[in-house]
């Protein structure tokens, strides 16, 4: 099917007419790992079924769906990044005898919180934004573009310069004790 809006019927006729070529796309986004597209594959599906993801014709059917997985494998990605980090910094405490107790914890997560906030308010506010609504609101950088009103590609900049300086920043904390 061409650009246009499609009604449920078609789009589920749609999906299951691209499901090999989704699959095979999906395979490809999560590094052949068979588990890993089989799940992204479902939870693009899902997004799309629940309407979390609409088509509006803007690109072919096929394009738009390919977009889909690619994000969700990208979201996939991040999540299991960002439970790797966690989990090492754990293993990181029980190896060093610290473990988590409840009277270091806080004041450790107090500083480290401080030390982000600071290098957050030297970004400009459109990083501020866009940064806060991948991280915290866990858009996609194009949904934080919709939701700021700025082109894809700006918010796309904004992101990843404010990734960099949040970065550089955050090491020089370290590097001067704060």
């Amino acid at each position: 099917m061409g650009t246009g809006r499609i009604n449920a019927m078609n789009l589920r006729q749609e999906i299951e007419a691209l499901h090999r070529a989704s699959f095979g796309w999906a395979m490809s986004c999560c590094r052949n790992q068979r588990q890993e597209a089989e799940d992204v594959l479902q939870v693009a599906y899902l997004k799309i079924l629940e309407g979390r993801a609409r088509f509006a014709g803007r690109s072919s059917f096929r394009t738009w769906l390919f977009a889909v997985i690619n994000r969700t494998a990208q979201e996939a990605r991040r999540r299991r990044w960002l439970h790797a980090v966690l989990l090492e910094r754990w293993h990181a405490k029980e190896a060093d005898g610290k473990g988590f107790s409840v009277k270091e914890e806080p004041g450790d997560a107090q500083d480290q919180n401080q030390q982000l906030s600071r290098a957050l308010a030297q970004l400009s506010p459109r990083q501020q934004e866009i940064l806060h609504l991948v991280f915290y609101q866990d858009l996609t950088v194009e949904e934080s573009a919709r939701v700021l009103g700025v082109s894809i590609g700006s918010a796309r900049t904004h992101y990843e310069r404010g990734k960099e300086r949040l970065r550089t920043l955050l090491s020089l904390e370290v590097c001067h004790g704060g």
